[in-house]
């Protein structure tokens, strides 16, 4: 299984619609994960066109998302939360694993800092932001290969 993580697409300010180098990931999906702060409800609309899309609420979505505030679902076998705002990065680890004990992988965003890190029995990973950089030197998507309830593969991919 191969799922495309967003988060932090910012529509419309930021996203009018997939840009390109995004929307060549989001054909090759079986699955989309957006950890929030998707803004418009369009945007949903427009990646439920790729694949099945599972999406989180941010804090900066307007009323026209439908989405919980966290989400855990399992993709081939495999645990995933979602949440938007996984806290300072201090101790995330430890407070994503008491949130969500029985997880094998975390995603988030919020920060728009990409981030792929494991201990305690977990990953945790932010895809950062495609199309709102800030001070990383490139927008990013995640990519995630998933095999038997295993993770085999996590990338973070620049977009721009």
């Amino acid at each position: 299984m191969r799922a495309v993580v967003l988060s932090d697409t910012h529509a419309p300010r930021r996203w009018k619609s997939a840009p390109p180098a995004v929307a060549a990931h989001l054909r090759t999906a079986d699955v989309i994960l957006h950890a929030g702060d998707v803004c418009t409800g369009e945007v949903i609309r427009e990646l439920a066109g790729y694949a099945p899309v599972h999406v989180v609420k941010g804090n900066n979505d307007g009323p026209d998302v439908d989405a919980p505030q966290t989400l855990e679902l399992t993709l081939d076998g495999l645990r995933v939360a979602m949440i938007h705002d996984s806290g300072p990065a201090r101790g995330r680890l430890t407070r994503m694993r008491r949130r969500f004990p029985d997880a094998d992988l975390v995603v988030f965003g919020h920060s728009h800092i990409p981030l792929d890190e494991s201990g305690d029995g977990l990953r945790i990973f932010n895809p950062g932001s495609p199309t709102d950089r800030r001070r990383q030197p490139h927008g990013t998507i995640g990519l995630l290969t998933i095999e038997n309830a295993r993770l085999l593969r996590a990338e973070i991919v620049p977009v721009t």
